[in-house]
């Protein structure tokens, strides 16, 4: 029964059978009865949705067809077995189901969402709020809040009931998983649990990424080698680490930076002549002894000169006791950056 169904999701998706679905739907799961390997209805089962190509990594789908009430990952079968109604973002997607006990009961890969959305009849525009998967960075020339969205700026996302700061909702799960597990530097309230999933289960929240006044740079390796166009020394922090941040708006300049310079002081003389000695009362008097051994001459000595010697010295000092720091930004203009849910 479940491999017939799966059959016809395919047909439907290869464009075999043209039903007229709401955007978005996934054809053979969505409003459809699951039944265990017994036939009987899988009561209790979940619905996990993938994205395409992942093992686990989450993918939201929606209960209404603006894809902006996002169900709970996974979504839990009635008593019945059936699956609500639901709609997805373009594009491909993966889908496993499970019995209450959690047992596997069918899993499928790169299924084609169809409807006027993804491009499987009836026309209709894109809706710009899906063309990106979780964690996925987008800038707009706006501030306020964006459908699908969050603002990369510090604050939490979390559970409805996780009183978390930037969005409290279910549609947080996607985000809260992808980026617990891509940056373990990422604040999670009360500490980080077992897995992403548990302490979304528990109700914690997660700290965004913040590039409040922040510019974007690649990471230094990237997969490579490092290119050390970002280095510790400069930077301030590992350039290889995913959300790190460095840099400063303004730098004080101190002598270390200062290349080797003498500075010019101003020496003048315009003029002098040496004091004289001479005879005459009112001096020091004494013998007058010569280089030569002519010590002949005695009698009073007397300084007769009083001039100055004319020498001025000009060593000014420069520069502020106060310095203003030297600015460091580049050209820059402002928006908002955003992350998809």
């Amino acid at each position: 029964m479940m491999l017939k169904r799966l059959i016809l999701s395919l047909a439907l998706a290869a464009g075999l059978i043209s039903p007229a679905f709401a955007a978005g739907t996934i054809p053979g799961i969505s409003m459809t009865q699951q039944l265990d390997s017994l036939g009987k209805p899988l009561n209790g089962g979940k619905l996990y949705l993938i994205q395409a190509g992942t093992t686990s990594t989450p993918q939201n789908c929606y209960q209404d067809s603006g894809l902006s009430i996002a169900w709970p990952n996974p979504i839990t079968l009635d008593s019945a077995g059936r699956i609500p109604q639901l709609f997805c973002a373009d594009g491909q997607i993966k889908i496993r189901l499970v019995n209450a006990a959690g047992v596997q009961q069918l899993v499928a890969d790169n299924l084609l969402v169809v409807g006027p959305s993804g491009g499987g009849g009836g026309g209709g525009s894109v809706d710009p709020t899906t063309v990106l998967t979780s964690c996925d960075m987008k800038v707009t020339y706006g501030t306020g809040v964006l459908t699908g969205f969050v603002r990369a700026n510090g604050r939490t996302i979390g559970s409805a009931t996780s009183g978390a700061t930037e969005r409290a909702n279910a549609d947080t799960l996607a985000l809260f998983t992808c980026l617990y597990n891509a940056d373990a530097n990422l604040a999670v309230s009360g500490g980080r649990g077992a897995n992403a999933a548990a302490d979304y289960a528990a109700n914690k929240t997660i700290a965004l990424p913040d590039w409040r006044g922040r510019a974007l740079a690649g990471l230094d390796d990237m997969g490579n080698s490092a290119a050390l166009r970002l280095t510790s020394t400069y930077f301030g922090t590992s350039p290889t680490v995913l959300g790190a941040a460095g840099g400063a708006q303004n730098f004080a300049m101190t002598l270390a930076n200062m290349i080797q310079h003498t500075h010019a002081n101003t020496l003048t003389d315009p003029g002098h002549r040496h004091n004289q000695l001479g005879g005459g009362g009112g001096g020091v008097s004494g013998n007058l002894v010569f280089a030569n051994g002519d010590n002949s001459s005695s009698g009073a000595i007397q300084f007769t000169s009083t001039n100055t010697t004319g020498i001025t010295i000009n060593n000014a000092a420069a520069g502020s006791a106060s310095p203003t720091p030297m600015t460091t930004v580049q050209p820059t203009m402002l928006a908002t950056i955003y992350l998809k849910l």
